[in-house]
């Protein structure tokens, strides 16, 4: 008996082979896609979310208030 396969039976086998790895590619591909678009979204709102803290914030360039407390040494 030969168990080696004919031309066509490798070649479809490999094809087939193929299809699948191309399938979970596409599939992965998606996925990723999905990913990527979510983080965007979140992107876009932490932006808005610091303009907005910005503006409400203190102007540019004016010296931030200072607590005391923070500049104890750290074994107070």
């Amino acid at each position: 008996m030969n168990t080696t396969p004919t031309p066509d039976a490798a070649t479809e086998q490999r094809l087939t082979e193929l299809e699948i790895k191309a399938s979970y590619a596409e599939d992965l591909l998606d996925t990723l896609n999905q990913l990527v678009a979510r983080q965007q979204e979140q992107i876009d709102l932490l932006l808005r979310e610091v303009s907005r803290l910005r503006q409400r914030g203190e102007p540019e360039g004016a010296p931030a208030a200072r607590n005391p407390r923070d500049e104890l040494p750290p074994h107070y």
